[in-house]
């Protein structure tokens, strides 16, 4: 079956197509007039249209950042989450669980009304999705136990599915405004947007099987090994977010061979109409939970491992330029702003910042007095956000990335545990999920 044509028709009657057809018409001749319409081949938009807001994983946002918030709504989801919030350009938010009648949500902004929810299979929920300019969300799915990828439209209507070996536990958009995914179990694939076929042949990132030798060999379940993948372990071979260079189709994985003793940070590039290896890096001992970030300049790549290390590897061959040891597990999302403020998350840790010195970093302020609670973000103006553990329960801590100094703390009600991450709205909004299921929206006090 060739998924990409075959799953499009199954999931899309003739009229969505004619109108799908239709719009691609229209918003070409908009462009051929010159206007400044978003056409049907715009990728990411404004909001937070990816798990760590963009291809870099930088997790952090051009808008200005408020240094006042106050709660604007909070509902309960119903179900866990595990992975941050996605953001449209018009506000439109979206989140996977695994409640028994939904899966994937999208809830207003403004309001936190319901848009939609629709019914996948288990592994979405370890899967993040992301958000085009269109407001059209991808995000994973199991449905019948066959690993997908999937999209739906910003009123919750299918427009293709696209089967592939896993759970797409990475998405990003390319810089050609495709999609790039990577499953679990290492399958590589550039999906068209506006089709779901694949544009460049599959990429096996752990060697593709020879059904010659083993006919009857069948590929392993696609929620197979997910539940190691939040710490890194070997059962999950790629555990994290992959970062991805739009300028140079350079992107960057995370991946544990199997019998390997290590597992490796690999630099892979997607050009010319084909996806290949360029170098690939034994440097993650213990494995790793943490999604690389490129710095700004693309240059540097950094990443965390099990043994409590945050790494600095240079882009072009792999080598190790400095390793920072910390006092905790680095996991999750490492926020690089645009001046190079890098600051690592993970729930056993705390607030700290560094600086890059080219062949080593320096600590630019710490604060062991805020137990983090998720993945900090940081905002233009030099404002960041985190959750904190506050007592009992949770706070959001709006500080001052350039010093650490606390400029604001709001209670999130009742919340306990960890939140997913921290993410950034079009308007200054900042969006927090906890674990257990309930969703914070926090507006700027004006």
């Amino acid at each position: 079956m060739r998924s990409g044509v075959l799953a499009s028709s199954m999931w899309r009657p003739s009229r969505l197509r004619v109108v799908a057809s239709l719009a691609a018409v229209g918003a070409l001749a908009l462009t051929g007039c010159g206007t400044d319409v978003d056409d049907i081949a715009v990728g990411p938009g404004k909001g937070w249209p990816a798990a760590y807001h963009d291809g870099r994983n930088g997790g952090s946002s051009p808008v200005v950042g408020a240094k006042k918030i106050a709660l604007s709504w909070s509902r309960p989801i119903g179900g866990p989450v595990a992975e941050p919030v996605t953001i449209g350009p018009e506000g439109q938010m979206f989140l996977t669980t695994n409640t028994p009648s939904c899966t994937l949500y999208s809830f207003q902004m403004a309001t936190g009304r319901k848009r939609f929810c629709s019914g996948l299979g288990p592994t979405a929920i370890a899967t993040p999705s992301v958000v085009d300019g269109m407001t059209n969300v991808y995000v994973g799915d199991d449905k019948d136990n066959v690993g997908a990828v999937i999209s739906f439209n910003y009123l919750g209507q299918p427009r293709w599915r696209t089967t592939v070996a896993g759970a797409p536990v990475s998405t990003q958009f390319t810089g050609d405004g495709n999609l790039l995914t990577v499953t679990q179990s290492g399958q590589v694939d550039v999906l068209s947007r506006q089709t779901g076929q694949r544009v460049v042949s599959t990429l096996q990132l752990l060697g593709q099987p020879d059904f010659l030798d083993n006919p009857n060999l069948t590929w392993p379940a696609a929620g197979q090994g997910l539940d190691e993948c939040h710490v890194g372990e070997p059962q999950c071979p790629v555990a994290n977010i992959s970062a991805l260079d739009t300028k140079t189709g350079r992107f960057f994985v995370t991946v544990w061979k199997p019998g390997k003793p290590t597992a490796a940070l690999v630099a892979l590039r997607y050009a010319d109409n084909k996806i290949q290896q360029e170098w690939s890096a034994d440097l993650l001992f213990g494995g790793s939970a943490t999604s690389p970030t490129l710095s700004p300049d693309g240059k540097t790549v950094y990443v965390g491992d099990n043994t409590n290390r945050l790494i600095a590897v240079d882009t072009a061959d792999g080598r190790t330029k400095w390793v920072q040891p910390l006092e905790w597990t680095p996991r999750g999302g490492i926020s690089v702003s645009s001046d190079g403020t890098i600051i690592p998350s993970g729930d056993d840790g705390y607030l700290l910042a560094l600086r890059d010195k080219g062949d080593a970093p320096e600590i630019a302020w710490e604060r062991k007095d805020l137990d983090l609670r998720g993945t900090p973000v940081q905002t233009a103006g030099g404002t960041g956000y985190t959750a904190a553990a506050i007592g009992e329960g949770l706070n959001l801590i709006t500080f001052d990335t350039k010093t650490g100094t606390t400029i604001d703390s709001d209670v999130l009600p009742g919340a306990q545990g960890s939140t997913t991450g921290t993410s950034v709205g079009a308007q200054g909004e900042v969006i927090v999920a906890t674990r257990i299921g309930e969703l914070f929206v926090f507006k700027p006090e004006r």
